[in-house]
C-alpha cells in the first residue's frame, strides 16, 4: 500500500513537472479548453437567467374577460365555477366595477385632471374576471369556452388574451432555444479543438522525450508509471482552465454591476445572474473543474494509448 503511495504521488510530481516543461506547448491547449470551458458556464448562467425571466412574464399574463352591466349575480357566479373547471385554468380572480375603478385610480393619484373626470361620470369600467392559465402558449381550451356563444353574450368587449406579453415571452423562448441550441453546438465544437490539440501536444511531447522514455522502460518502470505523468500534465490544463474561465465570467459580473451600474443587458438581467453565479459557485466551479479534467484525461490517455505502446506490458 505504501509502495503504492509513493508511486502515485510520483507520477503526479512527474505530471507537474511535465507542465511547467511544456508550459509553452500547453498554452493553446489550455486557451481552446479556457474557451470551451467559459462556452459551458456562459450558457448554463444564461439558461438559469432566462427561465427566471420567462417565468417572471408568465406570471403576469392572464385572460382577461369583461362583463356587461347586465350580468347577474348568479350567471357571474355560474361563469366562474365553470372557468375553474376548464383545462389549463390555474385560477380566475373576479374583480367588481369599483375594484377595477379602485385600480385604475392607484396609477393616477397626482394626476388631479384625470381623477377630477372620473368624478365628473359614472363608474366607466366593466367588472371583469382575470383568468391565470397554467401554460400560456396552450389558451385553445380557455378561448374556446369563451367564443361560446352563451358566454359572448355576457362580454362587454372582446377578450383580452394579453398579446404584448404574450409576444414577448414568446420571443424570449425562442431566444432561449436558439441561445442552448448555440452554446451547446459551440461546446462539442471547441470540445472536440481541445482534444485535438491536447491529443497533438502530448504526441509531440512523447516524440520529443520518446529516448528517455525508452530507457525508463528498460530500467523496469510500468506501462502506467510512464503514461501516467501525461495524464495529469493535462488533468492540470483541465483544472487551470476551469479556475481561470470562473474567474473570468466573476471578473465580468463585477464590471457589469459595478462600473457600468447596469441591471440588465437585453434580455439577460444580469442582476439574477449575478446572483445565480454567486449562489451557486462550489456547484459551477466543481461542474467546470470535472468538465476540464474530463476533456484533458480522455485526449491525453488516447494519446498515450495510441504513441506509448510497448513490447511488453508490465
Amino acid at each position: 500500500m505504501k509502495h503504492r503511495l509513493i508511486t502515485f504521488w510520483r507520477i503526479i510530481k512527474a505530471g507537474a513537472q511535465n507542465f511547467i516543461r511544456n508550459a509553452t506547448l500547453a498554452v493553446a491547449a489550455i486557451a481552446v479548453m479556457l474557451i470551451t470551458l467559459t462556452i459551458v458556464l456562459f450558457s448554463l448562467i444564461a439558461n438559469a437567467t432566462f427561465g427566471h425571466t420567462i417565468q417572471q412574464i408568465t406570471d403576469r399574463i392572464n385572460v382577461s374577460v369583461f362583463l356587461k352591466d347586465s350580468v347577474t349575480t348568479d350567471q357571474k357566479d355560474k361563469l366562474l365555477s365553470d372557468l375553474r373547471h376548464v383545462d389549463n385554468v390555474k385560477s380566475v380572480e373576479y374583480l367588481s366595477k369599483d375594484d377595477v375603478l379602485k385600480q385604475q385610480q392607484k396609477p393616477t393619484d397626482d394626476n388631479l385632471n384625470y381623477q377630477l373626470a372620473l368624478s365628473q361620470v359614472d363608474n366607466p369600467f366593466p367588472a371583469t374576471i382575470h383568468i391565470k392559465p397554467v401554460d400560456p402558449n396552450k389558451l385553445q381550451n380557455i378561448q374556446s369556452y369563451l367564443d361560446k356563444p352563451e358566454i359572448l353574450n355576457l362580454q362587454s368587449a372582446k377578450t383580452s388574451y394579453s398579446g404584448d406579453t404574450k409576444t414577448a415571452l414568446d420571443n424570449i423562448t425562442r431566444s432561449t432555444k436558439f441561445l442552448r441550441q448555440a452554446g451547446l453546438v459551440g461546446v462539442l465544437i471547441f470540445a472536440v479543438v481541445s482534444m485535438l490539440i491536447i491529443f497533438n501536444t502530448i504526441r509531440m511531447t512523447i516524440f520529443n522525450r520518446r529516448d528517455e522514455l525508452q530507457i525508463m522502460r528498460l530500467l523496469g518502470a510500468s506501462t502506467s508509471y510512464i503514461r501516467g505523468p501525461f495524464v495529469v500534465e493535462t488533468i492540470i490544463y483541465g483544472v487551470v482552465s476551469a479556475v481561470v474561465s470562473v474567474t473570468v465570467i466573476n471578473s465580468l459580473f463585477v464590471v457589469s454591476s459595478s462600473a457600468f451600474a447596469a441591471s440588465n443587458f437585453g434580455l439577460l438581467d444580469i442582476t439574477f445572474a449575478s446572483d445565480y453565479f454567486r449562489q451557486h459557485f462550489w456547484i459551477i466551479l466543481a461542474g467546470q473543474l470535472g468538465i476540464g479534467i474530463l476533456i484533458g484525461a480522455v485526449s491525453s490517455t488516447i494519446a498515450t494509448r495510441r504513441y506509448l505502446k510497448f513490447k511488453t506490458s508490465k
